[in-house]
C-alpha cells in the first residue's frame, strides 16, 4: 500500500523548499483576500439594505481582518522576500484578474439583467469564491502542519472556519434572491431598490457631511476659515462667478458663508444664492457625468427631466444633457 511522502526536516534542502511552499501558498492567499475586499465592496454597493447586505459587510470586515494576519505571518516568515518579491506580484495580479467578478454598482445601469438577477448573480459568485479560500485554506493549514508551523496551520484553519460560516450563509439567502427574480420576472412588484443600496448610503452620507461643514462654515469661529474650493482668496469676484456654475450644492453654500463672513462680495453671493437648489436626486453632485448618465438611463420621465433641466443650469455637461434627452424622448414616444 503506497503511504504519503513525509517531508524530513532534518534535510536541509526538503525543509527550506517546503518553507518556501507554505510562503508561496500565504502569498496566494493574501491576493485572494485583497481581490475579495474589492469584490464584496462592489457588491455591497449594488446590494439593498437587509440581511444580505449584513452578511456581506460582516464579510467585509472578516475579509480584511484576513488580509492584514495573512501579510503579517507573510512578513514573519518571509525571510527571502526579495527573491519572492516579483513572483508575488504575478500571483497578485492573476488572483485579482480572476477573482474580481464585477465592475461596480452601476453595471446594472447599463441594461441587461435587473437589479434582482444581479444580486442572484453575485450570490452564486461569492458561493465560488468562498469556496476557493476553503480549498486554499484546506491545502495551507496542512502544508503547515507537515513542515511543523503551527502557527500558519492555526491561522488556515481559523479563517477557513469563517469562510464555511459565509458559504452556509450565502446559500440561505440563494433561495429569496431567486424567488425575488421569479416575482420580477412574472410581472410582480420588483424587490430591487437603488436607493436603499450601500451606494446610494454612502452618497447621502456624503452629502451629510458637507452639509453639516456647511452649517458649520456659517458660524463665526477664530482662525483662518476654509476657502470654498483650491484657490479662492486668489480669484476675483467675476473669476469665481464665472466658476459658480460647476461646483455642487455644498460648495454654494460654503460660498456664501465664507464672503458673508469675510469680503462680503453682493455679486458673488448673489450668484450663488441663485444656483442654490435640490439636487434631481440624493448625491447627484458627488457623481461623475458617466455615473448620471447610466443612471438617467433607467430613470423616470420626471427624474429625467429634473436632471436636464438641473444640467443645463450647471454643469452643462454633454453626455448627461443628451442621455436626459433620449430618455426624454423615449418617454414621450
Amino acid at each position: 500500500m503506497a503511504t504519503n511522502p513525509k517531508i524530513d526536516m532534518s534535510d536541509r534542502a526538503q525543509a527550506e523548499s517546503a518553507r518556501a511552499l507554505v510562503l508561496q501558498h500565504l502569498q496566494e492567499a493574501h491576493a485572494t483576500e485583497e481581490a475579495l475586499v474589492t469584490n464584496l465592496r462592489a457588491h455591497i454597493a449594488m446590494t439593498p439594505r437587509g440581511s444580505y447586505r449584513d452578511s456581506l459587510e460582516r464579510h467585509l470586515t472578516e475579509t480584511q481582518q484576513h488580509e492584514r494576519a495573512v501579510a503579517r505571518r507573510i512578513g514573519e516568515i518571509g525571510r527571502d522576500r526579495g527573491l519572492l518579491a516579483a513572483a508575488y506580484g504575478a500571483v497578485t495580479t492573476l488572483v485579482g484578474q480572476a477573482l474580481v467578478l464585477t465592475k461596480g454598482p452601476f453595471d446594472l445601469l447599463r441594461g441587461g439583467p435587473s437589479g434582482e438577477e444581479k444580486l442572484l448573480k453575485n450570490a452564486r459568485d461569492e458561493v465560488v469564491t468562498e469556496a476557493l479560500e476553503i480549498a486554499i485554506y484546506d491545502a495551507l493549514e496542512a502544508l503547515a502542519l507537515a513542515v511543523g508551523d503551527d502557527s500558519t496551520a492555526r491561522l488556515a484553519a481559523r479563517h477557513r472556519g469563517q469562510e464555511e460560516r459565509m458559504l452556509e450563509q450565502l446559500r440561505g439567502h440563494i433561495p429569496h434572491l431567486s424567488n425575488a427574480v421569479a416575482q420580477a420576472r412574472a410581472g410582480g412588484r420588483p424587490s430591487y431598490d437603488w436607493e436603499t443600496t450601500g451606494a446610494a448610503d454612502t452618497a447621502r452620507k456624503a452629502r451629510r457631511s458637507a452639509q453639516r461643514k456647511a452649517t458649520t462654515a456659517r458660524r463665526p469661529r477664530a482662525g483662518k476659515a476654509e476657502t470654498p474650493f483650491a484657490g479662492y482668496d486668489k480669484l476675483t469676484a467675476s473669476d469665481i462667478v464665472s466658476k459658480l456654475s460647476d461646483v455642487t450644492q455644498a460648495q454654494l453654500a460654503l460660498v456664501i458663508a465664507y464672503e458673508r463672513a469675510h469680503r462680503k462680495r453682493a455679486t458673488v453671493v448673489e450668484r450663488a444664492q441663485s444656483l442654490q437648489e435640490n439636487e434631481p436626486f440624493p448625491g447627484y453632485d458627488d457623481l461623475t457625468a458617466r455615473d448620471v448618465a447610466q443612471r438617467v438611463r433607467d430613470a423616470n420621465e420626471a427624474t429625467a427631466q429634473k436632471v436636464r433641466d438641473y444640467e443645463g443650469r450647471h454643469q452643462r455637461r454633454v453626455e448627461v444633457l443628451e442621455a436626459a434627452s433620449r430618455q426624454l424622448s423615449g418617454s414621450s414616444s
